[in-house]
């Protein structure tokens, strides 16, 4: 490279350092501006956070202070949550100088479109609405969905979703859309519960011994309710055994443990008391040829 290009090559340089620092000299005001548009965004959201908290908290508590359904408070949570996030985010993006009605226009372009892609999501949320107005279960309740048998007891029930926990402590996730467009069974919606068991016995044992040991037991099991309907009665005659049938009523939380209970007591009294209980056994019997 001679001089004269060298020459060349630096004056062009020159002239391109002095053009980027013309750029940045008249766009100067421009960058702070921009850059205080972006501190202001960060702080507007930060201070909306902690307000939509303060909003969130208040709330909660003057549920609590009305004694309000669980359900009807975590519901309306997840509303105030949703909404005001929202607004606050259409906040952030117009104090970088976008025009609110662009915005109302791009939502409301894009309306149909959203819908039928978020189909799901508005059936969720009307299933809440529903699940809370017409209250086929509230929070504590032990509910089974019937078509995928997910059952557990309520512990949330949000916007789009009900929590369940099983009795091994899970935690299941229920769109609200299925809990309202499909059949469920609610366990515990009433305070008593009906106890009922099958027994089999062997024929050789004495029947009329059995029932009136089981009904003896009924009689004599703390727990069970002495003014609700008890009965002992023969419910089939099956191929291998007599199977007795037992009904009882019980408290709701009492249910589970007063059921072992008997199951145990029956085991026990029985073996005692000389009645069979038969398992299931094939019996082989063999031609003898002469």
């Amino acid at each position: 490279m001679n001089t004269e290009e060298i020459t060349e090559t630096t004056q062009e340089t020159v002239e391109n350092v002095n053009l980027f620092i013309r750029f940045i000299e008249d766009h100067i005001p421009d960058m702070i501006g921009f850059g205080f548009k972006i501190l202001f965004a960060v702080l507007l959201f930060i201070v909306g956070k902690y307000i939509i908290r303060a909003v969130r908290r208040l709330t909660a508590k003057a549920f609590a202070r009305s004694n309000a359904d669980t359900g009807v408070s975590q519901f309306t949570d997840s509303i105030i949550k949703y909404g005001l996030y929202t607004v606050l985010v259409i906040l952030v993006v117009t104090s970088f100088g976008v025009n609110l009605s662009s915005i109302t226009a791009i939502l409301a372009a894009a309306g149909v479109a959203v819908s039928l892609a978020l189909q799901d999501v508005i059936s969720n949320f009307a299933g809440g609405v529903l699940i809370l107005t017409l209250k086929p279960f509230v929070v504590g309740d032990y509910i089974i969905e019937d078509n995928n048998k997910n059952e557990g007891t309520v512990k949330e029930i949000q916007l789009f979703h009900t929590k369940l926990t099983t009795v091994d402590n899970k935690t299941i996730v229920i769109p609200n859309g299925m809990l309202t467009n499909n059949s469920l069974t609610n366990v515990t919606a009433k305070d008593e519960r009906q106890l009922d068991l099958r027994i089999d016995i062997s024929y050789e044992s004495d029947l009329r011994k059995a029932k009136r040991i089981l009904e003896d037991m009924l009689r004599d099991t703390p727990g069970i309710l002495k003014d609700m309907e008890m009965s002992v009665f023969v419910d089939s005659l099956g191929t291998s055994s007599v199977v007795l049938g037992m009904r009882a009523w019980t408290r709701m939380d009492e249910y589970w443990n007063i059921r072992w209970k008997l199951l145990e007591d029956i085991k026990l009294t029985f073996d005692q008391e000389g009645i069979s209980i038969p398992y299931n056994q094939i019996t082989v019997h063999t031609a003898q040829r002469d």
